[in-house]
């Protein structure tokens, strides 16, 4: 039995090349299931956004150096993050990657004093609306409802307290 390669975590801003495979895979597949181009979602936020100057962040797992999963979150609030772009490569589906990424962008949120996690996916994402529930993310939608007729399906999750941030709980 071979054991897994190891996953290499790393953050980047958006204008590393290694991130141009999450952009244009993200790109292809929001245009192929809503049949329009998505590169003006996918720009919709500027660069610094996902940047740690900005509160934001964008990671990248390598396997063997190479980009196969991914994700980021921006600034939402004071006590919010959002994640965004969260990213499988198309040859590394159904190995847990997206959950590697959730937990390690969960995990740097906490780490920079963000108490809440928020988040959209889009109605015609399934396995992105499954990977939030079995992750512990709280629907902000009716689930029983057609997504089609929500819209962008809204999640939230609230973070433990860290008490190894040196901030007071209240702050």
């Amino acid at each position: 039995m071979t054991s897994a390669p190891e996953l290499t975590v790393i953050h980047v801003p958006v204008a590393d090349p290694r991130v141009r495979p999450l952009l244009s895979e993200l790109v292809h597949e929001y245009s192929t299931r809503y049949g329009k181009d998505a590169h003006a979602e996918i720009s919709r936020y500027p660069d610094e956004e996902f940047t740690e100057a900005h509160g934001g962040l964008l990671l990248l797992l390598l396997e063997r150096g190479e980009p196969v999963a991914g994700g980021a979150f921006r600034r939402y609030d004071a006590d919010t993050a959002e994640l965004k772009r969260i990213w499988t490569h198309s040859a590394h589906r159904r190995r847990g990657l997206a959950r590697r990424v959730v937990a390690e962008l969960e995990r740097e949120a906490g780490t920079r004093g963000y108490r809440r996690i928020y988040l959209t996916t889009g109605p015609r994402q399934p396995e992105a609306r499954g990977l939030y529930l079995a992750t512990g993310y709280t629907a902000l939608f009716d689930t029983e409802a057609d997504p089609e007729t929500i819209g962008p399906l809204p999640f939230e999750k609230h973070l433990a307290a860290r008490g190894h941030t040196g901030k007071a709980p209240d702050q």
